[in-house]
C-alpha cells in the first residue's frame, strides 16, 4: 500500500514540478489587476502550493498532534523557500536577458549571486531543522526534508535540462 500511495505521489510531485518550473522560472506576462482582482498567475500559483502540501501530507503520515505543530512550519519553510526561489527566478532572468552578450562580468556576478542562493537555501535548512526536530520524532522531520530535497533536485534538474550553457 505505501509503495502504491509513493507511486502516485511520485507522479503528482513531478507534475506539481513541471508546473512550478512553468510558472517561477520562466518569464511571465505581466497581467494587469484590475480592482484587486486575482491575476491567473497568482491563481496557478497557489493551485500548486497547494498539490505541493498535498504531496507532503500524503507521504508524512502525521498524527493530530504532529500535525498541529508541523504545518505552521511547513507555512514558515515554504515563505521562506519562495524568496529563495524569486531570487533564482531573477537569476535566471538576468542570465537569459544577458545570454547572447555574456560578458566575463555578468558572468562573474551571475556565479556569484548563484552561489549566494545556495548558501541561503542551506542557511534556511540549518535554521529550520531544530524546529522540525521539536515538532516531530527525528525520522518524520527526516522524511519531510527528503521530500523537499527531492523536490529540489527534480527542479534542478528540469533547470539544467532547460538553461543552455553559456557561451
Amino acid at each position: 500500500m505505501k509503495q502504491l500511495k509513493r507511486s502516485l505521489v511520485s507522479a503528482s510531485v513531478m507534475t506539481a514540478l513541471i508546473l512550478t518550473f512553468a510558472l517561477v522560472f520562466t518569464p511571465a506576462r505581466a497581467e494587469e489587476k484590475k480592482d484587486g482582482a486575482t491575476t491567473n498567475m497568482e491563481i496557478l500559483q497557489e493551485k500548486i502550493r497547494a498539490d505541493k502540501k498535498l504531496v507532503v501530507a500524503a507521504n508524512m503520515d502525521l498524527t493530530e498532534a504532529e500535525a498541529k505543530a508541523f504545518w505552521p512550519l511547513y507555512q514558515e519553510y515554504q515563505t521562506n523557500l519562495s524568496k529563495i526561489n524569486e531570487r533564482i527566478a531573477k537569476i535566471i532572468g538576468e542570465y537569459a536577458g544577458n545570454y547572447n552578450s555574456m560578458t566575463n562580468e555578468v558572468a562573474k556576478k551571475l556565479m556569484k549571486e548563484s552561489v549566494a542562493v545556495e548558501k541561503e537555501r542551506v542557511a534556511l535548512k540549518e535554521s529550520m531543522m531544530p524546529k522540525f526536530e521539536k515538532a516531530l520524532p527525528a525520522i518524520k522531520a527526516a522524511r519531510y526534508y527528503q521530500i523537499e530535497n527531492k523536490i529540489q533536485a527534480a527542479v534542478q534538474y528540469e533547470l539544467a535540462d532547460q538553461i543552455p550553457l553559456v557561451e
